[in-house]
């Protein structure tokens, strides 16, 4: 891929001129694509070009590399940087989080001070859900695939904070219901073309989601071997609040009334449909493992995120979560392998009830506090300055020593 140049998309200087990721993402997707599951010799071959093995070999060995990357957050790094932080040439305490901030950084990276993140990147995965026709949702499905074009033309509102972040941004769509015209930062990766109502049965099968995991482990390879060392996620969809609400009572046992919120502004008779479409999910997801939660009630975009989360523990790679979608995949992935939770950033606190019950899970705290509702990884990207200048803190800040010498 290369970037797109300046003019109808938008002004000089606008998010549109920063370089695209130079590896040829639908070409490392090419094996997880839209379509029944092939058990085909022919198939199985093509799925050995593109990963360790077939699906569920590969998704087994990714789980492995996650969990073998060492300690995550190393305790000797982190320990450092916050003896570090505490001898900089600062009134006592007066950096507030920032000094825990930089220490999540060393435990990240292994090393004190840690790596300045100097190529932040977002990925965006896409999906729409069959819990629609529950009218959880005014929007139509349609919505999605506007919106998610519009990021890949960096139109959309969350282009603009990506202009302010300076980060490159990737739009995968795992799951939409309806097309998206081309767009070379728009990564046609479609395994379903939305899940099934999963009030009624499964949203969608294990061979997708499995694939949907493995399409966002692909691109957060591909986008960290293009120089991200930060990344920040978002999502895109119609239901996914829903379940994720879902989701996120599943994994914390929390009940529905605590998980569910008004998404995008709904009114209360749509609230309270919601909040019956969440009890009757919470029910049917009852026992089940990571993927066979991704499977009865999930989404594509929940799986790609975990994905990428996959690959970021994999590889020590800071991930900013934006709000309850991504907190919902990040439950799911640390359920998949537990070092992941050892890599991750709370961007902000959304106003989605299940938002906070997740990020408790995790054990993390929000960064920022704006009443963000946009998704697509709006709060992740404001936060990504914020996580930028905790580690510039310990490369360019005096010691006491140093100012008193």
């Amino acid at each position: 891929m290369t970037g797109a140049s300046a003019g109808a998309s938008g002004p000089v200087g606008a998010w549109t001129d920063l370089p695209a990721p130079s590896v040829d993402l639908v070409d490392l997707l090419d094996a997880p694509r839209l379509g029944p599951a092939d058990t085909s010799a022919a198939a199985v071959a093509q799925d050995r070009r593109y990963g360790q093995a077939v699906p569920e070999e590969e998704l087994a060995s990714r789980i492995s590399a996650a969990t073998r990357s060492g300690p995550l957050p190393d305790p000797d790094a982190a320990a450092a940087a916050a003896h570090a932080v505490a001898r900089l040439a600062t009134p006592p305490g007066a950096l507030g989080r920032l000094g825990a901030v930089a220490s999540a950084l060393a435990g990240i990276s292994g090393t004190s001070p840690p790596p300045l993140p100097r190529q932040p990147a977002l990925i965006v995965a896409a999906g729409d859900h069959g819990i629609h026709a529950g009218a959880v949702s005014p929007w139509p499905q349609t919505v999605s695939a506007t919106v998610a074009r519009l990021i890949a033309e960096g139109r959309a509102g969350t282009s603009a904070l990506a202009t302010g972040a300076g980060a490159r941004t990737v739009v995968v769509d795992v799951g939409l219901a309806t097309d998206v015209l081309p767009h070379p930062r728009l990564v046609d990766a479609r395994v379903v073309a939305g899940t099934r109502d999963a009030t009624i049965g499964d949203a969608w099968s294990r061979d997708a989601a499995v694939r949907a995991v493995l399409v966002g482990a692909r691109v957060a390879d591909a986008v960290v071997a293009a120089g991200a060392d930060l990344l920040a996620v978002g999502d895109v969809g119609i239901g996914n609040t829903t379940t994720s609400a879902a989701l996120i009572g599943a994994l914390t046992g929390a009940d529905a009334g605590l998980v569910t919120g008004r998404g995008s502004g709904i009114d209360d008779a749509t609230l309270a449909r919601k909040q019956a479409v969440v009890t009757r999910l919470l029910h049917r997801a009852a026992g089940r493992h990571p993927l066979g939660l991704l499977t009865a009630i999930g989404g594509a975009e929940h799986a790609a995120l975990a994905g990428v989360l996959l690959t970021a523990a994999a590889r020590r790679i800071p991930v900013v979560l934006d709000g309850v979608v991504t907190a919902a995949a990040a439950l799911v992935a640390a359920r998949l392998a537990a070092p992941i939770r050892g890599v991750l950033l709370a961007g902000h606190l959304s106003p989605e009830p299940g938002a906070g019950v997740a990020l408790q899970a995790l054990g993390l705290d929000p960064l920022l506090d704006l009443g963000l509702r946009l998704g697509e990884g709006s709060g992740a990207l404001l936060a990504v300055p914020v996580v930028t200048s905790a580690a510039r803190l310990l490369h360019e800040v005096a010691t006491l020593d140093e100012a008193l010498a």
